[in-house]
């Protein structure tokens, strides 16, 4: 019997706090990041800001945590997306998926070392980003290229930049909205909100490509379910007074309920995990704003998690990544 190929896969998401205590540092280590915090001469105040926003946002955002049960489940989430993984490679190599979380445990530095006792031959990079910014893909995989440094022979590193328009990633969430749509009395009358994390406008003007890949994404969605619901794309999670793409989620659900629309479902098409982002940003924050508008119904699409369709686009990905020598 011919010994399977061996594999290793590593699995980047941007990490959450574990408890109500990680909160400060977690922020701390988010907003150190010259991807995040970037102007001239942030090499010289980026650490006394980082700790001077963290320490001032700690208070309401362990707040946030506490209302959905006092931390990030996007640890446990992205393990259950590992193993599925894993299982779902084994007809074709002997793969073990590892977690590198960019902003808290496990950290990059952690994985490397497991990765290193690993010894596999090849390695392919996975950022559980569908759609590439500097901000998530580059800062991971910039992290990583930091600390990686393997024992003996390097592997042949295969990297993913992106999947946002992969038929199975664009199914999986046509298959998420198809199924939300049936908490609907009349799911033709329901407007479809996609909402994607934002990033600063100066990104974009740099050549980041995550506005265009996240409408791309939007549009491959709605031609895949056929709906012939009236949709709109904004973004949420907007930090600090820079201009940020827009429209703000806050913004589109003020101007629907304003419009008379009474069925609102939010997409979160950038996730695919929940996140303090879904949980409470999206699942808690805009139902109140649209409930107090006069929207009637409320519900938000689940992020595609483990779901079957999304872990057969990721066993396709890591597939057809091996081709490639990066």
């Amino acid at each position: 019997m011919t010994e399977k190929k061996k594999l290793g896969v590593v699995l980047f998401q941007l990490g959450g706090p574990d408890s109500p205590d990680a909160v400060e540092p977690f922020l701390y280590n988010l907003f150190c990041d010259p991807d995040i915090i970037d102007f001239f001469g942030a090499w010289f105040a980026r650490r006394p800001l980082a700790r001077y926003i963290a320490r001032n946002r700690a208070s309401v955002v362990r707040e946030h945590y506490n209302a959905i049960g006092g931390q990030s489940p996007i640890r446990l989430l992205t393990e259950r997306q590992a193993r599925a993984l894993e299982a779902a490679l084994s007809p074709h190599c002997d793969a073990k998926c590892f977690i590198a979380m960019r902003y808290w445990n496990p950290l990059s530095a952690e994985t490397a070392a497991q990765v290193n006792a690993w010894n596999a031959p090849d390695l392919v990079l996975l950022p559980m980003y569908p759609q590439y910014s500097f901000a998530t893909t580059s800062s991971s995989l910039k992290e990583w290229k930091r600390v990686f440094h393997p024992n003996g022979n390097a592997p042949r590193t295969h990297t993913v930049e992106a999947f946002f328009d992969h038929p199975l990633y664009v199914q999986s969430i046509a298959e998420k909205i198809a199924l939300s749509l049936t908490h609907f009395d009349d799911p033709d009358r329901a407007h479809i909100v996609f909402s994607a994390h934002g990033l600063p406008l100066s990104l974009i003007e740099r050549g980041d490509p995550y506005a265009r890949q996240v409408a791309d994404t939007v549009k491959l969605v709605m031609q895949c379910g056929a709906w012939k619901n009236a949709h709109t794309l904004c973004f949420q999670s907007k930090v600090g007074r820079r201009k940020w793409l827009s429209p703000s989620l806050t913004d589109t659900v003020e101007k629907l309920a304003r419009a008379g629309e009474k069925n609102l479902l939010v997409v979160p098409i950038a996730f695919v995990t929940e996140h303090i982002e879904t949980l409470h940003e999206i699942n808690i924050d805009a139902r109140e704003q649209a409930h107090q508008l006069g929207v009637e119904q409320f519900e938000m699409m689940p992020a595609v998690g483990d779901s079957p369709t999304f872990i057969s686009a990721l066993v396709d990905v890591v597939l057809r990544s091996l081709s490639n020598n990066s």
